[in-house]
């Protein structure tokens, strides 16, 4: 959560002419509250991530070994980007910013990450972070869904490198100062934010609890950057609303995939079973994923019999993820998706949409059909790298295609923050066309 802003480490933007409109979901109040998360956890982003115990990461690990022991005796594998000459040519790079460097004195320890963060960067993945000891401990502490900051998510927009808000959390800082989904941080507190990771751009965003933090950004449709100081807060981030709506139509939006939203989607279900739920609207609007374990658990109060989802590696091992069936949906169902729904959102809405259980309302999803895995060190850093791809239940790998809505409704804006009369009209089609599913049920 990075105090305040939740990624999903998934895009970034900058041309005006290159952006496009994503959905809004409404909160507990209906169209007029926005709770539209898209984010998961710190540099996940819009990732999928599988979070294992722990493994040793030898290669870096004995890199510091080695340089305080001395290269007498040490032998490099051949086929090894690190060599006697790389570390001596790191030796080299180290003593000449220590020499010529001007501008400020760099801790040996900001040159050891930088290190570290380099070969991560060398990959080429947007999905691929090196993390320090703190920034591990922050991303774990994220999942409990109560963090310090804004109260908004970022990605970063790959068509522009430029991070993204990607979810503005109800009745927070951000909402407050009229931050939107899809307005471009083109400045933190002056600081171009251009090339910057997911990592480093929250990084310069949370801070300490009631103090501010000053964004420029490029919105859509307005021909100058506009400027928001916005203050720091604690800020509770529930993952699941609900509500009763018209003709017994349940609503049930899930924001992201965290360790807590498996319990709060149960409840949200026998409540509103409870309330006499005849059809469901299961929004997954700005939603850019989370937890693997947390969606194929909501996904078995949901599917019928059957595969999940399964993911390949790069030596072709298969693991697969079923369903018993046991609490298969007996009600008509409608998935909201747009631009923004990610990763283990589109897991969730593929397989529903494979199966034939419900209808895809909205615009076509993110399109990340990759699989992050994090992997702790012994000194308490850790890497975060793209392990796999997965698959919809038919066999679909969506990444960056993304999932076609079976009935595609634009995201009007202009009707969303009307101020004297809001509609969302992405949730009335939905509505439309659970209506029309619930007739042909009878």
């Amino acid at each position: 959560m990075d105090n305040g802003f939740r990624n999903n480490g998934s895009n970034e933007y900058c041309d005006l002419d290159a952006l496009k409109k994503g959905g809004k979901n409404p909160g507990r109040d209906g169209g007029k509250k926005g709770l539209f998360i898209s984010g998961v956890i710190v540099g996940m982003a819009g990732s999928l991530v599988i979070l294992l115990a722990v493994y040793l990461g030898g290669r870096i690990q004995n890199l510091v070994e080695q340089r305080e022991l001395g290269l007498s005796g040490v032998k490099f594998s051949e086929d090894s980007a690190i060599s006697a000459e790389t570390v001596k040519k790191l030796q080299l790079l180290e003593e000449t910013i220590d020499k010529y460097f001007y501008l400020r004195e760099v801790p040996d320890e900001e040159l050891e990450n930088g290190i570290y963060k380099g070969m991560l960067d060398a990959l080429d993945d947007p999905y691929s972070e090196y993390y320090t000891a703190e920034e591990l401990n922050d991303l774990m502490s994220e999942t409990e869904g109560i963090y310090y900051g804004i109260g908004a998510y970022v990605s970063l927009d790959e068509e522009t490198s430029l991070p993204r808000i990607s979810g503005v959390i109800d009745g927070t800082p951000a909402q407050e100062a009229d931050l939107r989904d899809n307005d471009l941080i083109y400045e933190i507190d002056g600081v171009s934010t251009y090339g910057l990771t997911l990592t480093e751009a929250v990084n310069l965003i949370k801070g300490e609890e009631d103090t501010e933090v000053t964004l420029t950004v490029i919105r859509e449709g307005e021909s100058d950057y506009l400027t928001f100081v916005v203050p720091r807060r604690r800020v509770e981030s529930p993952t699941v609303n609900y509500e009763m709506l018209d003709n017994h139509m349940a609503y049930i939006q899930i924001t992201e995939f965290d360790d807590v939203t498996v319990d709060q989607f149960t409840d949200a279900m026998a409540t509103m079973r409870g309330s006499g739920m005849e059809g469901l609207i299961l929004d997954l609007r700005a939603n850019p994923g989370g937890n693997l374990t947390a969606v194929v658990s909501i996904a078995r109060a949901l599917l019928p019999k059957g595969l999940i989802v399964y993911t390949e590696d790069k030596s072709g091992r298969r693991d697969e993820y079923t369903c018993d069936g046991r609490r298969e949906i007996d009600v008509p169902l409608v998935v909201l998706v747009d631009m923004n729904s990610a990763s283990a959102s589109e897991i969730l809405a593929g397989a529903i949409q494979d199966y034939g259980i419900g209808t895809l309302v909205g615009t076509t999803t993110f399109g990340k059909g990759i699989v992050q895995q994090i992997i702790p060190f012994s000194d308490g850093s850790a890497v975060k790298v793209t392990i796999s791809s997965y698959y919809t239940p038919k066999g679909r790998n969506i990444h960056g295609t993304g999932i076609e809505p079976d009935v595609v409704c634009e995201f009007d804006g202009e009707a969303y923050y009307d101020e004297e009369n809001p509609v969302d009209n992405q949730l009335e089609k939905a509505k439309e066309v659970l209506r029309e599913l619930m007739e042909a049920n009878d």
